[in-house]
């Protein structure tokens, strides 16, 4: 990935002040494509304006779907001239989750051919295989041709069916759901992954005349088949911008306060602050939640395993790794849930981390203090924590390839610049064009 532009931090100070955090990433970009299971007009509200948003309404605009911006947060969708196009590679390399089309458009015509998703990368797999599965149970072949993910039912619609997931996975439980309520019967997915952004969704497609039972537990049930229409729906806030910016908190030493928040959904996170010494203070403020983390002096270690919800978050991970770098003593931080998913901890050593790394557990010996220092974003939460390392560093941090930060952050410099982060958005030097440079013979 090539960005024209970088961050650059001076760190050491302690943020204080309030952050309006924004809607679920996670479950505004399946949301979205599961518009295409109806024909009607649909009003989204509290959509993060993120650049992983941007790529997932070029998506519907493609498929022929009207978008209409009516605020910086909201938009109005018109399916009603959706139709049944492939989705290239040069929309669908955007973003991880343009596999939630193959599950949309399956449930809403009978086949999809979808590119192979993009997003980000850990340096693994991130395989499709229990999509596929949960495809295969409801009567579609899944297969590639070229470039292109095809999925198609083997008779006149797909038929509903148990699922059983080997893991509990979030990406096939929603795509299979998407494709389960376009299905003639009942489907029920065992093994269903449980996180909230899963629930939410469930929601969206029950105002859409759907019948999702049981979101939230490991055992969903679809009565697929049903009549829908277009809707209106709010976007659940973001559990893992509430993390980050919580940690931020600790991490600098410093007091945030952040609005819009859903407080259960943030127990693991605000239970491990609260083991490494943090002060964490959710309260309801005129009908609406909010979250006031604040700490003093030098924390202490702790042990983390990522896992499936309700367990920690693996999309938080990097960022408590970051905080673990400069508590005392030693962390040991266990994440099984990707591969490779500690493959951006070098960065963090130029800054003065000690991590050593071992299949899925990193070992952390806590340091007094980082140090600013050149370093590259390798997918959207490791950006996350080397801004948290940077804003608690001493001195002067850069940070490249920043459009993985920008896919799930929205705002990020100027949320930050306005709790007193000295953080500037600026662009690399100019490359003399090709004319301009001299040849050798």
């Amino acid at each position: 990935m090539c960005d024209l532009e970088k961050l650059v931090i001076r760190g050491g100070k302690p943020l204080i002040g309030e952050i309006e955090i924004s809607g679920a990433k996670n479950a505004a970009v399946a949301i979205l494509p599961a518009t295409l299971l109806a024909k009607g007009e649909f009003i989204i509200d509290n959509l993060p304006n993120i650049s992983d948003i941007d790529a997932t309404l070029d998506i519907l605009r493609h498929l022929g779907a009207e978008i209409t911006r009516l605020g910086k947060h909201t938009v109005r969708i018109n399916t009603m001239g959706v139709t049944n196009k492939p989705i290239p590679e040069f929309l669908a390399c955007k973003l991880r989750a343009s596999y939630y089309f193959l599950g949309a458009l399956l449930g809403r015509f009978g086949s999809a051919r979808v590119a192979m998703p993009g997003g980000c990368n850990f340096g693994g797999v991130r395989p499709i295989d229990l999509h596929i599965k949960g495809f295969n149970a409801l009567g579609a072949t899944v297969g590639t041709d070229g470039e292109y993910v095809v999925a198609q039912t083997t008779a006149s619609t797909l038929m509903g069916n148990t699922v059983f997931l080997d893991k509990p996975s979030v990406g096939a439980t929603i795509n299979v759901i998407l494709a389960a309520v376009g299905a003639k019967g009942i489907t029920v997915i065992e093994n269903a992954a449980k996180e909230p952004h899963i629930v939410d969704i469930a929601n969206f497609l029950n105002r859409m005349g759907a019948e999702v039972r049981c979101a939230g537990t490991e055992r969903i049930t679809i009565i697929g088949g049903l009549p829908m229409k277009g809707c209106e729906h709010i976007i659940i806030p973001d559990q893992i911008e509430t993390g980050t910016y919580m940690t931020l908190a600790a991490a600098t030493r410093g007091q945030l306060t952040l609005k819009n928040i859903t407080s259960p959904h943030l127990d693991k996170i605000t239970a491990k602050l609260r083991e490494c010494g943090a002060t964490v203070i959710p309260e309801e403020v005129d009908s609406s939640e909010q979250i006031t983390v604040s700490a003093s002096g030098r924390l202490k270690c702790c042990d983390i395993k990522a896992e499936a919800h309700p367990g920690f978050p693996t999309d938080m991970q990097p960022q408590f790794t970051a905080l673990l770098s400069i508590c005392e003593g030693t962390s040991m931080v266990t994440d099984s849930v990707w591969d490779n998913r500690f493959k951006y901890t070098d960065q963090l050593t130029k800054m003065g981390a000690q991590i050593k790394v071992s299949g899925n557990t990193a070992c952390i010996q806590g340091t007094n203090e980082l140090t600013g220092a050149s370093v590259f974003a390798n997918d959207l939460r490791a950006g996350a924590a080397l801004i948290i390392a940077a804003l608690a560093a001493k001195g002067t941090t850069t940070i490249g390839n920043i459009s993985y930060i920008d896919r799930g952050y929205e705002d990020i410099v100027e949320k930050l610049s306005a709790v007193g982060a000295d953080i500037q958005r600026v662009e690399f030097p100019d490359v003399p064009p090709v004319s301009n440079i001299q040849k050798v013979e």
